[in-house]
């Protein structure tokens, strides 16, 4: 089952969801062979099949979101920093994400988004300490799925402000929260000199699984 959903997070912005059954030789078949050349210069070398095949799948997702916004043909690349984006529409924001089965994307006209996808797992909890302040870790007490949308909203918010060196458990922080289906979590981003307020979307689109993502406030929302 590949694409599993596309739809809309704003006016300007398309979220999309690929369950991930193919093999890497299905995957290629999703993408135009001219841009064959330009992918397998960027294979990422020394990574395991199941990780290889996450990585092009997230190519054939960008692509899909980008044909909702834009029939301008693109490749993405990765910047210095391994952000993606599109060179032949800059002025677009992507995200990507994945995790297990699933590989999650967001691609908005105006640039500014965030998202990431998470597997539940024990882990979240155990490495808690580093990157949830206290009062965070108080809120998500023993609740694993609660230490994975911690986890995750702040990769979104990291992603999303695309700054170097930001201590997660000191600068981006994150309101409590009464655990949903799907809400909203106010995430906060404090900075040397400003502070920023945030709203970070969350669902669980699949048993065992947490999504978050964000757009800029002035441009995608």
């Amino acid at each position: 089952m590949p694409l599993h959903s596309l739809s809309p997070a704003s006016a300007t912005a398309v979220l999309g969801l690929w369950q991930l059954t193919e093999s890497a030789e299905e995957l290629w078949q999703w993408l135009p062979e001219s841009s064959w050349p330009h992918y397998l210069a960027r294979w990422p070398a020394g990574r395991d099949a199941d990780r290889g095949r996450q990585w092009l799948a997230g190519r054939v997702l960008a692509r899909q979101l980008l044909r909702e916004l834009n029939d301008t043909p693109a490749l993405l690349h990765a910047d210095a920093h391994g952000r993606p984006f599109f060179a032949e529409v800059p002025g677009y924001g992507v995200s990507l994400s994945h995790s297990g089965e699933w590989v999650a994307g967001l691609v908005c006209t105006r640039g500014g988004v965030g998202i990431d996808i998470e597997l539940v797992r024990p882990k979240a909890k155990q490495l808690a300490p580093r990157f949830l302040s206290e009062a965070e870790r108080a809120d998500a007490g023993d609740d694993l799925v609660k230490h994975s949308l911690y986890w995750s909203a702040k990769e979104t918010l990291y992603k999303l402000h695309s700054r170097r060196g930001l201590v997660f458990k000191e600068q981006l922080l994150l309101n409590p929260f009464r655990l949903r289906e799907a809400g909203v979590l106010t995430g906060h981003l404090l900075l040397e000199n400003s502070r920023s307020q945030h709203p970070v979307h969350y669902l669980q689109p699949s048993p065992g699984y947490v999504l978050t993502y964000a757009l800029a406030e002035a441009s995608c929302a």
